[in-house]
């Protein structure tokens, strides 16, 4: 087998490949329950194959790694900025005092432990799952004013307290904040999230569902509804039913409905609502008839781009009154890509996406009235790409001297900012920027799966060392940093803050920036609640412990 470390001494790119490819089938075995995430697995391929002594470029690394943070920004630039509003100020207190916590206590265990030079940033990074604070970290350890050697070896503890942290406290955070994080607050996750839900907020459901949320159907008119206007029999409905009626068949002709419209005992109409409305004993319509070419009313589906200042910040059935709208439901509610849950008190923010249904002609009116109709693009802006990322190096680049300390923002966390700001341009004008989802999803998945692999290949041969002699020592300390900041975060966002549970543990999830742990709570609730608060705090989170970690390097 002399042949193949020679192979992949003399060719890294071939090492990283190989590391790639045997995390991501690690990534795809399935033990009981458990299963290793892809990007879990080509850390731990990118150890196993660096024992072979793989010399890694450094310029790879922080190409792919800001590509990753690039993704990160653009796709959370929108709740980042809303989280700088004052509505928004209790989640970002709740991120700021968990990522203060979590800073304090690793400086703290550091210093009384004695760990070594970038230790404490890498157990930061890895206690916390947080990508970007390694990346961030790694650079600032590679502008340290010290000889090469010394920077080398700071940089390479990073890196090994992280392979080392980073899988325990993954695992600590799924287990706690579904397991415990209910309990320290006395509540049931299920009913919490069902109590947020109880005014009529959707919830997923599969995509090849037979079930149709939106329907019409034929009712002729019972005759104590004689010479009622639409609007009138449309009010007879529970208050929280949205009812319309579309279209009317008086005899042989077919009659476009308004709220002024007089109806008449025999008339046949369309009538538009959620299933739940038509099931209802608030219905008043008794008798259904198939009435085909009644029926075929021409609709279609869209995604509306909230854009119009005067309507971000309102609910959505503020939004329905101030518009008028007729004939348009709403089906489906997303922010920064990730599907939220809502019902008429749902506040809708500046750059939302709306996944609506109705007449043409309705559908093309409230676009022009909240934003405008999206239409997913086919390429990809490299220009702007390249650009954004450009702009942000640049500016992460200067460094500022305090007393004995030069301090700089550093290049990946230069490049988060300006991924941020793209992010919040683009969801101010979609027109702008516009790149696939499928192209950040790629952005983020292949520049942290590469990334992985080279700091894998980097740490390889240190990582055994490192276990034997502060192994245990590391791993106590991860277990500390992985949970009090979170006990901290929850009680205080429950207890003083009175916010709900599943926001509370989702907040906590995306403050640690830990997707596994924000779908371990949503199948453990049953609901997307705790998405509601995840997106605010894995923007301000990512920033946050970026900058901890950055500081941890700085003040070794």
């Amino acid at each position: 087998m002399d042949w193949l470390s020679d192979a992949l001494r003399n060719n890294p790119a071939l090492a990283i490949f190989l590391s790639l490819a045997l995390g991501y089938f690690a990534g795809t075995l399935r033990l009981g329950r458990f299963q290793l995430s892809p990007m879990v697995g080509t850390l731990m391929a990118g150890l196993l194959v660096g024992q072979l002594g793989i010399a890694v470029p450094g310029a790879m690394k922080t190409v792919f790694f800001s590509f990753f943070v690039f993704a990160i920004g653009f796709r959370t630039g929108p709740e980042f900025f809303r989280s700088l509003r004052s509505n928004a100020v209790p989640q970002l207190a709740l991120t700021l005092l968990l990522s203060i916590v979590a800073f304090g206590m690793t400086w703290g265990i550091s210093n009384a432990m004695g760990f070594e030079e970038g230790t404490s940033a890498g157990l930061l990074a890895g206690s916390m799952t947080n990508s970007t604070a390694l990346g961030a970290a790694t650079t600032a350890a590679a502008g340290l004013s010290l000889d090469p050697d010394a920077r080398s070896r700071v940089a390479s503890n990073v890196a090994t307290a992280y392979a080392l942290t980073y899988l325990f406290g993954l695992f600590l955070v799924v287990w706690f904040l579904p397991s415990v994080g209910p309990r320290l607050m006395g509540v049931n996750l299920r009913d919490a999230c069902r109590e947020l839900e109880s005014s009529g907020a959707a919830k997923s459901r599969p995509m090849n569902s037979a079930y149709r949320d939106i329907a019409v159907r034929a009712y002729r008119l019972p005759a104590s509804l004689n010479d009622r206007t639409v609007d009138e029999i449309e009010h007879l409905w529970h208050v929280d039913q949205r009812v319309v009626i579309e279209r009317v068949r008086r005899g042989d002709t077919l009659l476009e409905a308004n709220p002024s419209t007089r109806l008449q005992t025999g008339d046949v109409v369309a009538v538009a609502a959620r299933s739940a409305a038509l099931l209802s004993d608030s219905n008043p319509m008794t008798v259904e008839v198939d009435d085909p070419d009644l029926l075929a009313i021409p609709t279609v589906s869209g995604e509306l781009v909230l854009t119009n200042r005067k309507l971000a910040g309102q609910t959505l059935r503020t939004i329905a009154d101030t518009l008028g709208a007729r004939g348009i439901f709403l089906t489906g509610l997303t922010r920064g890509g990730r599907e939220l849950p809502f019902s008429a008190s749902t506040v809708v923010e500046r750059g939302d996406v709306m996944r609506v249904s109705g007449t043409r002609q309705e559908v093309s009116r409230v676009a022009a009235e909240v934003g405008y109709a999206e239409y997913p693009p086919t390429s990809t802006d490299i220009f702007l790409v390249a650009t954004t990322i450009l702009v942000g190096a640049f500016f992460g680049l200067p460094a500022v001297t305090i007393g004995k300390f030069s301090v700089r923002l550093t290049v990946p966390v230069g490049v988060l900012l300006a991924g941020l700001v793209l992010g919040r341009l683009r969801s101010v004008n979609p027109r702008f920027g516009r790149i696939p989802d499928a192209a950040v999803s790629l952005f983020e998945t292949l520049g942290l799966s590469v990334f992985l692999a080279l700091v894998g290949l980097e740490a390889g041969p240190e990582i055994v060392s490192t276990l034997r002699n502060s192994g245990v020592a590391i791993l106590a300390s991860t277990l500390a940093i992985s949970l009090v900041p979170h006990i901290v975060t929850i009680l205080t966002g429950y207890y003083v803050l009175r916010m709900n549970p599943g926001v509370v543990l989702g907040l906590c999830a995306g403050a640690g920036t830990s997707a596994p742990a924000l779908a371990a709570l949503e199948k453990a609730a049953g609901s997307r609640v705790p998405t509601l608060g995840y997106g605010l705090g894995c923007a301000a989170g990512n920033v946050l412990t970026a900058m901890g970690a950055t500081l941890l390097v700085l003040m070794t």
